[in-house]
Protein backbone atom coordinates (compact mmCIF):
# COMPACT_ATOMS: atom_id res chain seq x y z
CA UNK A 1 0.00 0.00 0.00
CA UNK A 2 1.58 3.50 -1.20
CA UNK A 3 2.48 5.79 2.08
CA UNK A 4 -0.57 8.02 0.89
CA UNK A 5 -3.39 5.42 1.27
CA UNK A 6 -2.19 4.91 5.02
CA UNK A 7 -1.50 8.47 5.84
CA UNK A 8 -3.47 11.52 5.51
CA UNK A 9 -0.44 14.29 5.40
CA UNK A 10 -2.55 17.03 6.41
CA UNK A 11 -3.45 15.83 9.26
CA UNK A 12 0.62 15.58 10.59
CA UNK A 13 1.13 18.83 13.15
CA UNK A 14 4.61 18.11 14.02
CA UNK A 15 5.12 17.97 9.89
CA UNK A 16 3.13 21.05 9.22
CA UNK A 17 5.36 23.06 11.63
CA UNK A 18 8.09 21.72 9.70
CA UNK A 19 6.94 22.98 6.54
CA UNK A 20 6.37 26.51 7.74
CA UNK A 21 9.63 26.90 9.55
CA UNK A 22 11.53 25.50 6.15
CA UNK A 23 9.74 28.31 3.93
CA UNK A 24 10.41 30.63 6.55
CA UNK A 25 14.04 30.27 5.78
CA UNK A 26 13.64 29.52 1.98
CA UNK A 27 11.89 33.34 2.12
CA UNK A 28 15.16 34.44 2.68
CA UNK A 29 17.58 33.61 -0.50
CA UNK A 30 16.29 36.95 -2.35
CA UNK A 31 20.08 38.01 -1.83
CA UNK A 32 20.32 35.11 -4.53
CA UNK A 33 17.72 35.72 -6.33
CA UNK A 34 14.04 36.88 -6.21
CA UNK A 35 11.83 33.86 -4.54
CA UNK A 36 9.36 33.55 -7.42
CA UNK A 37 12.58 32.85 -9.71
CA UNK A 38 13.51 29.71 -7.98
CA UNK A 39 11.68 26.50 -8.95
CA UNK A 40 10.45 23.78 -6.36
CA UNK A 41 10.93 20.03 -6.99
CA UNK A 42 8.87 17.62 -4.57
CA UNK A 43 7.51 14.50 -3.58
CA UNK A 44 3.45 15.63 -3.35
CA UNK A 45 1.52 12.59 -2.84
CA UNK A 46 -1.99 13.20 -3.48
CA UNK A 47 -2.12 16.06 -0.91
CA UNK A 48 0.49 18.05 -2.56
CA UNK A 49 0.14 20.08 1.20
CA UNK A 50 3.99 21.39 0.71
CA UNK A 51 2.84 22.56 -3.11
CA UNK A 52 0.14 24.41 -2.09
CA UNK A 53 2.41 26.21 1.00
CA UNK A 54 4.86 26.68 -1.05
CA UNK A 55 3.01 28.44 -4.10
CA UNK A 56 1.01 30.46 -2.06
CA UNK A 57 3.40 31.36 0.86
CA UNK A 58 6.46 32.42 -1.94
CA UNK A 59 4.92 33.00 -5.04
CA UNK A 60 7.15 30.02 -6.72
CA UNK A 61 4.82 28.79 -10.22
CA UNK A 62 7.67 26.71 -11.56
CA UNK A 63 6.90 23.03 -9.98
CA UNK A 64 7.79 19.50 -10.46
CA UNK A 65 6.48 16.69 -8.80
CA UNK A 66 7.87 13.27 -8.77
CA UNK A 67 5.63 10.30 -7.86
CA UNK A 68 7.17 6.79 -8.40
CA UNK A 69 3.05 5.14 -7.44
CA UNK A 70 2.70 5.33 -11.48
CA UNK A 71 -0.30 3.16 -11.45
CA UNK A 72 -1.90 5.91 -9.36
CA UNK A 73 -1.12 8.49 -12.01
CA UNK A 74 -4.61 9.33 -12.65
CA UNK A 75 -5.44 9.77 -8.66
CA UNK A 76 -2.56 12.40 -8.73
CA UNK A 77 -3.54 14.19 -11.62
CA UNK A 78 -7.01 14.69 -10.19
CA UNK A 79 -5.66 16.15 -7.14
CA UNK A 80 -3.06 18.82 -8.70
CA UNK A 81 -4.26 21.98 -6.73
CA UNK A 82 -2.34 23.91 -9.66
CA UNK A 83 -1.90 23.84 -13.43
CA UNK A 84 1.81 24.61 -13.04
CA UNK A 85 2.87 21.54 -11.27
CA UNK A 86 4.90 19.35 -13.52
CA UNK A 87 3.93 15.88 -12.67
CA UNK A 88 6.53 13.30 -13.77
CA UNK A 89 5.67 9.62 -12.69
CA UNK A 90 8.63 7.32 -11.86
CA UNK A 91 11.29 7.00 -9.62
CA UNK A 92 13.32 9.80 -8.70
CA UNK A 93 17.11 8.50 -8.96
CA UNK A 94 15.94 8.04 -12.30
CA UNK A 95 14.13 11.37 -13.08
CA UNK A 96 16.19 13.98 -11.23
CA UNK A 97 19.31 13.05 -13.07
CA UNK A 98 17.38 14.50 -16.26
CA UNK A 99 16.19 17.84 -14.99
CA UNK A 100 17.82 20.59 -16.59
CA UNK A 101 19.65 22.56 -12.78
CA UNK A 102 20.45 25.47 -14.21
CA UNK A 103 17.30 27.28 -12.31
CA UNK A 104 17.66 28.00 -8.92
CA UNK A 105 15.85 25.21 -7.00
CA UNK A 106 14.48 24.16 -3.80
CA UNK A 107 15.14 20.21 -3.53
CA UNK A 108 12.93 18.52 -1.20
CA UNK A 109 13.55 15.15 -1.25
CA UNK A 110 10.62 14.05 1.44
CA UNK A 111 10.91 10.12 1.59
CA UNK A 112 8.74 8.35 4.01
CA UNK A 113 11.46 5.37 4.03
CA UNK A 114 14.39 4.76 5.71
CA UNK A 115 18.17 6.05 4.35
CA UNK A 116 19.30 3.64 1.79
CA UNK A 117 21.65 3.60 -1.46
CA UNK A 118 18.26 5.46 -3.63
CA UNK A 119 18.65 8.74 -0.79
CA UNK A 120 22.19 8.98 -1.30
CA UNK A 121 22.32 8.53 -4.97
CA UNK A 122 19.64 11.49 -4.76
CA UNK A 123 21.34 13.53 -2.86
CA UNK A 124 24.64 13.49 -4.57
CA UNK A 125 22.63 14.25 -8.29
CA UNK A 126 21.66 17.51 -6.52
CA UNK A 127 25.14 17.72 -4.76
CA UNK A 128 26.82 17.45 -8.92
CA UNK A 129 24.17 19.35 -11.03
CA UNK A 130 22.75 22.42 -8.60
CA UNK A 131 23.59 26.23 -9.35
CA UNK A 132 24.83 28.21 -6.93
CA UNK A 133 21.81 29.36 -4.23
CA UNK A 134 19.86 26.23 -4.52
CA UNK A 135 18.58 24.71 -1.20
CA UNK A 136 18.56 20.63 -0.48
CA UNK A 137 16.42 19.27 2.09
CA UNK A 138 16.48 15.45 3.19
CA UNK A 139 13.51 13.88 5.13
CA UNK A 140 13.88 10.33 5.95
CA UNK A 141 12.33 7.79 8.34
CA UNK A 142 14.67 7.34 11.96
CA UNK A 143 12.35 5.46 13.54
CA UNK A 144 15.26 2.33 14.79
CA UNK A 145 14.68 -0.99 13.80
CA UNK A 146 13.47 -2.96 16.01
CA UNK A 147 16.08 -5.03 16.69
CA UNK A 148 19.68 -5.94 18.51
CA UNK A 149 22.03 -3.67 18.49
CA UNK A 150 24.20 -5.34 16.36
CA UNK A 151 21.39 -6.37 13.79
CA UNK A 152 20.35 -2.96 13.58
CA UNK A 153 23.66 -1.77 12.54
CA UNK A 154 23.85 -4.65 9.94
CA UNK A 155 20.23 -3.42 8.48
CA UNK A 156 21.96 -0.02 7.91
CA UNK A 157 25.06 -1.57 6.11
CA UNK A 158 22.95 -3.54 4.06
CA UNK A 159 20.84 -0.37 2.89
CA UNK A 160 23.14 2.10 2.34
CA UNK A 161 26.88 0.20 1.66
CA UNK A 162 29.29 -0.26 4.22
CA UNK A 163 31.50 2.11 3.11
CA UNK A 164 29.16 5.12 4.24
CA UNK A 165 28.99 4.00 7.24
CA UNK A 166 30.68 6.05 10.12
CA UNK A 167 34.19 4.44 11.44
CA UNK A 168 32.96 5.48 14.95
CA UNK A 169 29.71 4.38 15.15
CA UNK A 170 28.59 2.92 17.84
CA UNK A 171 25.49 -0.28 17.57
CA UNK A 172 24.71 1.06 21.11
CA UNK A 173 23.70 4.12 19.88
CA UNK A 174 20.96 3.34 17.11
CA UNK A 175 18.29 3.47 19.56
CA UNK A 176 15.87 6.14 20.46
CA UNK A 177 17.36 9.06 18.41
CA UNK A 178 20.72 7.34 17.02
CA UNK A 179 19.09 6.11 14.04
CA UNK A 180 18.75 9.66 12.90
CA UNK A 181 21.77 10.70 14.46
CA UNK A 182 24.19 8.07 12.28
CA UNK A 183 21.47 9.20 9.35
CA UNK A 184 22.28 12.77 9.59
CA UNK A 185 26.13 11.82 9.41
CA UNK A 186 25.82 9.69 6.43
CA UNK A 187 23.65 12.40 4.25
CA UNK A 188 26.22 15.10 5.59
CA UNK A 189 29.39 13.07 4.36
CA UNK A 190 27.67 12.57 0.67
CA UNK A 191 27.10 16.02 0.33
CA UNK A 192 30.45 16.91 1.40
CA UNK A 193 32.18 14.26 -0.47
CA UNK A 194 30.31 14.99 -4.20
CA UNK A 195 30.71 18.71 -3.73
CA UNK A 196 34.34 18.56 -2.46
CA UNK A 197 34.58 16.06 -5.97
CA UNK A 198 32.84 18.32 -8.12
CA UNK A 199 35.21 21.36 -7.10
CA UNK A 200 38.10 19.15 -8.05
CA UNK A 201 37.22 20.02 -11.91
CA UNK A 202 35.71 23.55 -11.56
CA UNK A 203 37.91 26.56 -11.90
CA UNK A 204 38.39 28.77 -8.51
CA UNK A 205 35.63 31.48 -8.81
CA UNK A 206 33.25 28.41 -9.75
CA UNK A 207 34.20 26.48 -6.25
CA UNK A 208 31.06 25.75 -3.69
CA UNK A 209 30.36 25.64 -0.05
CA UNK A 210 27.72 23.78 1.25
CA UNK A 211 26.30 25.79 4.20
CA UNK A 212 23.81 23.50 6.68
CA UNK A 213 20.44 25.07 8.03
CA UNK A 214 18.43 21.64 9.41
CA UNK A 215 18.43 19.47 11.49
CA UNK A 216 14.71 18.33 12.69
CA UNK A 217 13.29 16.04 14.68
CA UNK A 218 10.35 15.38 14.79
CA UNK A 219 7.77 12.44 15.35
CA UNK A 220 4.01 12.46 14.67
CA UNK A 221 4.33 8.87 14.99
CA UNK A 222 7.97 7.28 13.78
CA UNK A 223 10.81 9.53 14.44
CA UNK A 224 11.78 11.75 11.44
CA UNK A 225 14.93 13.33 10.24
CA UNK A 226 15.06 16.50 8.16
CA UNK A 227 18.28 17.76 7.03
CA UNK A 228 19.83 20.24 4.27
CA UNK A 229 21.09 23.23 3.40
CA UNK A 230 22.36 25.83 0.83
CA UNK A 231 24.87 25.03 -1.84
CA UNK A 232 26.59 28.80 -3.09
CA UNK A 233 29.95 29.95 -5.13
CA UNK A 234 32.83 30.70 -2.87
CA UNK A 235 32.42 33.95 -4.47
CA UNK A 236 28.65 34.55 -3.51
CA UNK A 237 29.67 34.21 0.84
CA UNK A 238 28.39 37.62 1.00
CA UNK A 239 24.83 36.38 -0.60
CA UNK A 240 25.01 33.91 1.56
CA UNK A 241 25.76 35.79 4.56
CA UNK A 242 23.00 38.23 3.79
CA UNK A 243 20.45 35.75 3.81
CA UNK A 244 20.79 35.61 8.19
CA UNK A 245 19.87 32.64 8.20
CA UNK A 246 21.32 32.65 11.51
CA UNK A 247 18.43 34.59 13.03
CA UNK A 248 15.89 32.34 12.90
CA UNK A 249 16.39 30.43 15.85
CA UNK A 250 15.47 26.72 14.49
CA UNK A 251 18.31 26.89 11.70
CA UNK A 252 21.31 24.30 12.90
CA UNK A 253 24.73 24.29 11.30
CA UNK A 254 26.03 21.43 13.25
CA UNK A 255 24.97 17.84 15.12
CA UNK A 256 22.56 19.65 17.63
CA UNK A 257 19.15 18.97 16.52
CA UNK A 258 16.03 20.99 16.49
CA UNK A 259 13.39 18.72 18.25
CA UNK A 260 10.19 19.74 17.12
CA UNK A 261 7.88 19.31 19.92
CA UNK A 262 3.84 19.44 19.97
CA UNK A 263 2.25 19.64 22.97
CA UNK A 264 -1.58 18.84 23.48
CA UNK A 265 -3.51 21.95 23.97
CA UNK A 266 -6.73 23.05 23.83
CA UNK A 267 -7.72 25.89 21.68
CA UNK A 268 -8.51 27.98 25.13
CA UNK A 269 -5.12 27.31 26.36
CA UNK A 270 -3.46 28.11 23.29
CA UNK A 271 -4.95 31.65 22.39
CA UNK A 272 -4.29 32.56 26.33
CA UNK A 273 -0.79 31.71 25.91
CA UNK A 274 -0.84 33.64 22.75
CA UNK A 275 -2.10 36.67 24.30
CA UNK A 276 0.79 36.37 26.43
CA UNK A 277 3.90 36.43 24.36
CA UNK A 278 6.57 37.56 23.70
CA UNK A 279 6.69 37.04 27.50
CA UNK A 280 7.68 39.44 29.92
CA UNK A 281 9.65 39.25 33.43
CA UNK A 282 6.95 36.98 34.97
CA UNK A 283 5.70 33.70 33.72
CA UNK A 284 2.26 32.60 32.53
CA UNK A 285 -0.92 32.09 34.65
CA UNK A 286 -2.42 28.38 33.34
CA UNK A 287 -2.98 25.74 34.70
CA UNK A 288 -0.31 23.97 32.25
CA UNK A 289 3.52 22.20 32.65
CA UNK A 290 6.02 24.87 31.61
CA UNK A 291 7.61 22.12 29.17
CA UNK A 292 4.09 22.45 27.73
CA UNK A 293 3.95 25.99 27.84
CA UNK A 294 7.82 26.31 26.20
CA UNK A 295 7.00 24.08 23.56
CA UNK A 296 3.93 25.89 22.01
CA UNK A 297 5.83 29.18 23.32
CA UNK A 298 8.59 28.23 20.35
CA UNK A 299 6.55 26.96 17.55
CA UNK A 300 2.96 28.98 17.97
CA UNK A 301 3.82 31.05 14.96
CA UNK A 302 3.68 28.20 12.47
CA UNK A 303 1.44 25.52 14.87
CA UNK A 304 -1.15 23.98 12.59
CA UNK A 305 -4.92 24.64 13.61
CA UNK A 306 -7.47 21.70 12.68
CA UNK A 307 -11.38 22.16 12.47
CA UNK A 308 -14.02 20.71 11.22
CA UNK A 309 -15.28 22.43 8.02
CA UNK A 310 -17.49 21.53 5.21
CA UNK A 311 -16.04 23.60 2.23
Amino acid sequence: MASFEKVNYTLRPAKSIERKMLCECFRRLTPFSEIESYRYVGFGSTYFSDFSLIHRSLGISNLISIEREEESSERFEFNLPFRSIDLQMGQSTDLLPELDWSPRTILWLDYDCKINADVLADVATFCRSCTSGSVLVVTVNSQPDSESDQCRLKSLTRRVGESKIPTDIDPSRLGGWGTAECSYRIIGAEIESTISHRNGVLPKDNKLDYRQLFNFHYRDSARMLTTGGVVYKQCELSETNACRFEQLDFVRNAGDAYEILVPNLTFKEMRHIEAQLPRGEGGIEIPLDEQDIVAYERVYRYFPIFVEAEL
